[in-house]
């Protein structure tokens, strides 16, 4: 991330409505120009999500799981958001498999909620699977 990446998102958003309503619906932009190069194919690899294995070697996260979100994310989840924090964060899930960056934060949301609805053991080793197809082709990565 460039410095004062916060600054340069809040001031994007005051000046362009349509990066302000793709930040709206996905809490992601296409074109992140807080990102740098570096940061850019970190991201696009996955290589990025490797130090949560950190966390998940402590117990703080799990392999598969809804994927953690900020407290800011929190009211997003509406009434989802009981089984949402029920349950312990994934290093990937169901939204990794099905879109990522090409979801909404809508459907991200529902795909939490269904994770958490109708868990399986089955169910998470296939999206373990998966993730490695996903990650390999680089469906959904910004």
């Amino acid at each position: 991330m460039v410095v004062d990446a916060e600054k340069v998102l809040q001031a994007l958003l005051e000046e362009d409505p349509g990066i302000r309503a793709e930040w709206e619906r996905s809490q992601k932009l296409n074109r992140d120009p807080r990102v740098t190069p570096v940061g850019r194919f970190l991201r696009q690899s996955s290589l990025d999500e490797l130090p949560q294995l950190i966390n998940i070697l402590r117990g703080e996260m799990s392999l598969v799981g809804p994927r953690p979100i900020v407290p800011a994310e929190m009211l997003r989840y509406g009434d989802q958001l009981g089984s949402y924090i029920s349950a312990r964060p994934g290093l990937t899930g169901l939204w990794q498999i099905n879109g990522r960056s090409d979801c909404s934060y809508d459907k991200r949301v529902e795909l939490d909620a269904d994770y958490v609805s109708n868990w399986r053991f089955a169910a998470d080793i296939f999206i373990l699977v998966q993730t490695v197809s996903t990650v390999i082709g680089r469906k959904g990565s910004c």
